[in-house]
């Protein structure tokens, strides 16, 4: 295993992860829905936009330090939530709010976590952000939101793209269902990734630790397959945002955003920010990426709301480019869980490490020295992606 400084780009965090994690871990993560379309043009599409150098000028003091909803951050990234975080690498989702602490940054947590709100708490100093999927079970969701209160979150990430599941191959073909099946195909991947098993074997939270116990009839693994296949809500409505911005009463995001009508039902809305986001290409395959679909919805809000941007971030030149196109702020999925499953706290660590560092001097490139005055004048071709 190479130190964390040896590790120069998310790509080899990918590779060293892939070995690590058992394949239907490490697939969830890294796959998309049907083709797998827009999952990849969320990072080919970053590479389309083209930095506008300049040189002779006065970069001597840089700062990348910024705000998102009003809370100060060492740099304009969050981590975002990710379901089955824990599987990644044993208690993950503690490990990554951990780094994302000590860094700077805010962490979330998915409802789909493996460690729970509380764990998160024991373990951190400072508030995190809890992410809520809406289940037709609305005295769970109202206990839920009771639980993040208790806990001290300090927002609500709420998705609106999970409706109904895309289909990814990927994941039929491991078995990977909820709770995962215990194939002889992945019994032997799992004989090959004995520091994985070693790590799950010396933890207690290998289930989901937001529902298990929590959610009415799932007392264990063996019931909650039912419950979550009969759960997401497909008629959920703007209606229920309302109810549950009412139930919480804090700091709201509103995350799946795609479409500039859509963007200016979440203002409509009372919505802290908005994440301009296509589920990592893991839902509506042939969607736009998020970063092309990012210039409209800036351009369609305004700044009557914080604009965000989720998906195919995996560098700091890749936060430099949603910030010029209007982003207030970014969030991070597979670059988080690659630096995680490679090497735990210490490979977050490092991601942040790198994407402070590439964001730094790529500012510094361009001629700037603050990243509140990023705008599209950095790029040599930031109207390619049409804002109407």
């Amino acid at each position: 295993m190479p130190s964390p400084s040896k590790i120069t780009c998310m790509e080899d965090f990918r590779r060293l992860a892939q070995r690590r994690v058992p394949r239907m871990f490490y697939d969830y993560a890294d796959s998309g829905s049907w083709t797998e379309g827009t999952y990849r043009s969320n990072e080919t599409d970053f590479h389309k936009l083209k930095f506008r150098q300049r040189v002779a000028v006065d970069i001597e003091t840089r700062t990348h330090r910024s705000s998102m909803i009003g809370i100060d951050v060492a740099m304009p990234v969050a981590i975002a939530p990710t379901g089955l975080t824990g599987m990644q690498h044993a208690d993950g989702e503690i490990l990554g709010a951990k780094a994302a602490e000590k860094f700077g940054i805010p962490f979330t947590l998915s409802t789909m976590s493996i460690c729970s709100i509380e764990d998160i708490a024991a373990h951190t100093h400072k508030p995190f952000w809890f992410q809520l999927y809406v289940m037709r079970d609305r005295d769970f969701i109202e206990r839920l939101i009771n639980r993040a209160k208790a806990a001290n979150c300090s927002a609500l990430v709420l998705t609106l793209d999970l409706q109904v599941l895309g289909q990814r191959h990927k994941d039929i073909k491991n078995g990977l269902s909820t709770p995962p099946r215990p194939t002889f195909a992945n019994l032997v991947n799992l004989a090959t990734k004995p520091s994985w098993c070693l790590g799950m074997l010396g933890t207690k939270r290998r289930s989901f630790g937001n529902i298990v116990g929590h959610a009415k009839g799932v007392g264990d693994l063996s019931s909650l397959s039912s419950w979550t296949a009969e759960q997401f809500d497909p008629a959920l409505s703007w209606k229920d945002i309302e109810w549950i911005k009412k139930c919480w009463g804090g700091k709201l995001i509103l995350k799946g955003i795609m479409d500039a009508e859509d963007a200016r039902l979440a203002v409509d809305s009372g919505a802290d920010a908005l994440v301009v986001s296509n589920h990592g290409g893991r839902q509506l395959d042939g969607a736009p990426s998020s970063i092309s679909a990012l210039p409209a919805i800036a351009h369609a809000v305004g700044k009557e709301i914080e604009v965000w941007m989720d998906g195919g971030i995996r560098s700091g030149q890749d936060v430099l480019k949603a910030i010029a196109l209007g982003a207030k702020g970014t969030m991070i999925g597979r670059s988080f869980l690659y630096s995680l499953g490679a090497m735990g706290e210490a490979g977050v660590t490092r991601c942040l490490q790198m994407i402070a560092n590439e964001l730094d001097i790529t500012m510094g490139f361009c001629g700037h020295t603050d990243i509140h005055n990023i705008d599209r004048s950095i790029l040599l071709n930031g109207d390619i992606f049409d804002r109407r």
